[in-house]
């Protein structure tokens, strides 16, 4: 592994960690969550967890679209680091009474499989996702009835 990509997995576990931050923040200040120092119950756990989810599909899309090489394997690469890291969360954490304990495992449950999805939207590449069709191969002949613009 080079520095692009530790780079590329770097890039995007911060912004994995620094956007769940800035919405954690906001939903303390605008009230929607207790103040820090009290625990939130199992609604606001699977809200946390929602957003977390869509923001770790974002980490391992970006991760992926910043590899130099192999997308899939870097966002998977960010997912494993997700893993570790929210088993540490959930370690340090278990006996704070922050919350219900099935949200960190959760987080440790859902960081590969959405490092994953996200990687997976950039290695299959926009032609996959604008069509249900299989791609054409440069040597096949395409048909009368199947060109829009042949004149019988």
């Amino acid at each position: 592994m080079n520095y692009r990509s530790i780079g590329a997995v770097a890039a995007g576990f911060v912004a994995v960690a620094v956007a769940s931050t800035i919405v954690d923040v906001i939903l303390h200040e605008v009230g929607v969550y207790p103040p820090w120092n009290e625990p939130i119950g199992d609604a606001l756990a699977a809200l946390a967890t929602a957003y977390r989810v869509v923001i770790t599909i974002a980490g391992g899309y970006l991760t992926a679209r910043l590899a130099p090489s192999r997308p899939l394997a870097h966002a998977i690469t960010l997912g494993i680091v997700g893993v570790v890291a929210a088993t540490a969360g959930a370690v340090v954490t278990w006996n704070l009474s922050l919350g219900p304990h099935w949200y960190p495992l959760a987080l440790v449950a859902t960081a590969l499989p959405c490092a994953w999805i996200g990687g997976r939207s950039v290695s299959a590449g926009p032609a996959s996702s604008a069509s249900c069709e299989p791609p054409r191969d440069a040597t096949q002949r395409i048909s009368a009835e199947e060109h829009p613009t042949r004149i019988q």
